[in-house]
């Protein structure tokens, strides 16, 4: 996989200048036993990018020693590394030793969480949650009917309230960034069985996104979707190295937002 990351390009404004290039891409699917040329190329990133965004199935069964081999990878970076885990890193019922592998790293793990960092002089917020299934117009999961499956709507109306809760914290933040493992629309759903896209996201994850117009929202787990995608005004994309097509993409963002920008 190629590692010269096209870029998606915010306008210049004059009375902003700096720029954040930040990386971002899902489902790495790290094993102890297989080489990984994105591990390799998340390890040279400091050159390249101001801020890592990792989001989610980042190993392959949710053992901590697959995650440690990202840790290490990414022990050594000098720019801030963002992370929520996804369904692969849940699968093992070991997702708190894996938390701690990738925050032994300098991996910043969020779950229905938020952070600020200041780069170039820009505080960025960043919100990360893990988001979960439910379906889109024609295929939602109810509220109805056996405890187990009102479970599930109830999860993910906890991801909800933690996606907004968290977009409330960083509302004063020059740049607002998300981070997902499950998609929040069906736009970068395309290319997946219809049938399935229930579990792979929800666009009841899209309504704090629509109240909020972060500047950037990434997502994976549709390993065969499409890259780009709009809840309402908000650009959303797909980093899933399959889709991708390369083991990251790079972002330039600029304050103020990148709604309606280019991708060159």
């Amino acid at each position: 996989m190629a590692t010269d990351a096209p870029q998606q390009a915010i306008t210049p404004r004059a009375s902003e200048p700096a720029t954040i290039r930040v990386a971002a891409c899902a489902d790495v699917h790290c094993r102890p036993d297989t080489p990984n040329p994105t591990v390799d190329a998340i390890a040279r990133l400091d050159e390249t990018a101001d801020m890592l965004l990792l989001a989610g199935d980042l190993t392959t069964c949710g053992e901590p020693d697959e995650a440690r081999v990202l840790a290490d990878a990414c022990s050594g970076l000098e720019i801030p590394a963002f992370a929520v885990l996804g369904n692969h890193d849940w699968h093992a019922g070991r997702a708190d030793e894996v938390t701690a592998e990738l925050e032994r790293g300098g991996i910043n793990v969020l779950d229905r969480s938020w952070a600020i960092e200041r780069i170039n002089g820009i505080e960025v917020g960043i919100v990360g949650t893990k988001g979960f299934v439910g379906g889109f117009p024609g295929s939602h999961l109810p509220d109805f009917g056996e405890p187990s499956l009102r479970n599930l709507y109830r999860e993910t109306g906890e991801q909800v309230a933690g996606l907004d809760a968290g977009l409330h914290e960083i509302a004063v933040c020059a740049l607002r960034i998300v981070v997902m493992h499950y998609s929040p629309t069906a736009e970068t759903l395309e290319g997946e069985r219809p049938g399935i896209w229930a579990f792979l996201g929800t666009d009841r994850l899209a309504a704090p996104l629509i109240e909020h117009g972060p500047d950037l929202v990434v997502h994976g787990h549709a390993h065969a979707g499409r890259f780009a995608g709009k809840v309402g005004e908000v650009d959303v994309f797909n980093v899933s190295v399959p889709v991708i097509g390369r083991d990251y993409w790079l972002f330039e963002l600029e304050p103020e937002g990148a709604m309606g920008t280019s991708i060159r």
